[in-house]
């Protein structure tokens, strides 16, 4: 097992899992999410490249089983708000077939002594409503409600 930063040699298999994580996110909400990939082989060299994208993969014997994309934020001081830096996890995801292994929980803790080096005082993320065994996972890691956005559908 082995935690490292994504490089190019890692593209078509991130695109590979993009896609599967995708499909969950179209499962739940066809209304908002095409079949697609969040991002083309041109976009992950930029991303993999920049320090303020970081994306970390695991890999076991030389195969990438999940990925975490990474987005550092830096908020500036405003009247209500002090200044603060945050990790905000883009992207998480397992291969299928090595769900159950630890390899979330292993990204997940790798991301935030990463997010602590990198002087950010929280790790932050989404998670759309229906996906249940996200939500579950990130709950179990101690995640907490920061804010709720709600909708209405016309």
């Amino acid at each position: 097992m082995n935690i490292r930063r994504a490089e190019e040699k890692d593209a078509e298999r991130v695109l590979a899992l993009l896609e599967q994580v995708n499909l969950v996110h179209h499962l739940i909400r066809p209304d908002l999410f095409k079949l697609a990939t969040k991002y083309t082989r041109s976009e992950l060299s930029v991303i993999f490249s920049s320090d303020e994208t970081p994306v970390f993969v695991y890999e076991d014997e030389g195969v990438v089983l999940g990925y975490l994309f990474g987005v550092i934020i830096d908020h500036e001081e405003s009247e209500m708000l002090v200044p603060y830096r945050e990790f905000y996890i883009d992207d998480l995801c397992v291969d299928e077939a090595a769900r159950g292994r630890g390899v979330a929980t292993a990204l997940y803790e790798y991301a935030k002594v990463c997010a602590k080096q990198a002087g950010c005082r929280s790790v932050t993320l989404n998670v759309w409503e229906g996906n249940d065994g996200a939500r579950t996972f990130y709950d179990k890691m101690g995640m907490k409600p920061q804010k709720t956005k709600l909708e209405t559908i016309l």
